[in-house]
């Protein structure tokens, strides 16, 4: 079996997923307050408080800290002459082989989150489909983008 890919993902990637979990978890907390406050208008069972506020809290431990930390560590990749590997996973960990010669674009991209870390994500973009490199430092990303152009257009004009 061939060894996991050598590069990971900047360590800056693992705070921003928390703050994506932070940002979500707020989402689940608005909903739980209405259901709180219904809870109150309605007149239902006391216990439904308890749930909700369970719900939240387990949501938050899982979204904030355990899959973040999680996705962060089995994020690979790597960049060879001839194909480009990529492993992710939290669950179930994929591992995908993209040809170079497959290879028709590459994007770089950053929001407004990504950017205020410095980091940026690459679309590797082939016939069949998009695959990502998310939560790359920005002068790496553009590095790996502009090498991935250059050995894609070099796999193409040996096709």
């Amino acid at each position: 079996m061939r060894k996991e890919p050598a590069n990971r993902l900047s360590r800056k990637g693992l705070t921003v997923w928390r703050l994506y979990g932070w940002l979500q978890t707020g989402v689940v907390l608005l909903l739980a307050i209405g259901v709180g406050t219904l809870t109150y208008l309605l007149d239902w069972p006391w216990w439904i408080y308890i749930l909700a506020a369970a719900a939240v809290a387990i949501y938050g431990w899982l979204f904030i800290h355990l899959f973040p930390k999680i996705r962060w560590s089995r994020w690979r990749y790597e960049v060879r002459e001839t194909e480009i590997e990529l492993q992710h996973g939290i669950f179930i960990v994929t591992r995908t082989l993209i040809p170079m010669v497959r290879v028709q674009h590459v994007d770089t991209a950053q929001g407004p989150i990504l950017k205020k870390y410095d980091l940026a994500a690459i679309s590797i973009s082939s016939a069949a489909t998009v695959h990502s490199i998310p939560a790359l430092a920005t002068e790496e990303a553009d590095e790996l983008r502009n090498r991935i152009s250059a050995l894609a257009k070099v796999a193409e004009d040996d096709v």
